[in-house]
């Protein structure tokens, strides 16, 4: 790799700031669409699930609402339905484990009792 004769410690924040503006429309010059969709799927990605703190959170919500618009009730309720009947599942599955968990339990006991009275 050819060595430079400048390094960006050389460059004002304006002048870094210029050579950064100038790569990035060169950069997306240079992408085909594919990669474009790609980029911008993960930078939304990333500016989305990627919050952290309740300031984020909020921003995220905000960009997500306006996006939406009026339909972001209707996604919302939806989405909380899915959960809803999701965590119904898992209720009915605990359920049921817990009473396999207590019948071990159980049987584990009755069988701590017998080796007990082996010995």
């Amino acid at each position: 790799m050819k060595k430079n004769k400048f390094y960006y410690s050389d460059f004002s924040k304006k002048e870094l700031e210029s050579l950064k503006e100038y790569y990035i429309t060169e950069k997306v010059k240079s992408m085909n669409e594919s990669e474009l969709r790609q980029f911008a799927n993960e930078i939304f990605s990333h500016q989305v699930k990627n919050t952290i703190g309740d300031e984020e959170e909020k921003e995220a919500w905000e960009e997500i609402e306006n996006f939406f618009r009026d339909n972001f009730e209707f996604i919302l309720e939806g989405i909380k339905k899915k959960f809803e009947a999701t965590k119904q599942d898992c209720i009915v599955e605990s359920k049921k484990g817990t009473s396999n968990v207590k019948e071990l339990n159980t049987d584990e006991i009755k069988n701590e009792k017998i080796d007990m009275w082996m010995d």
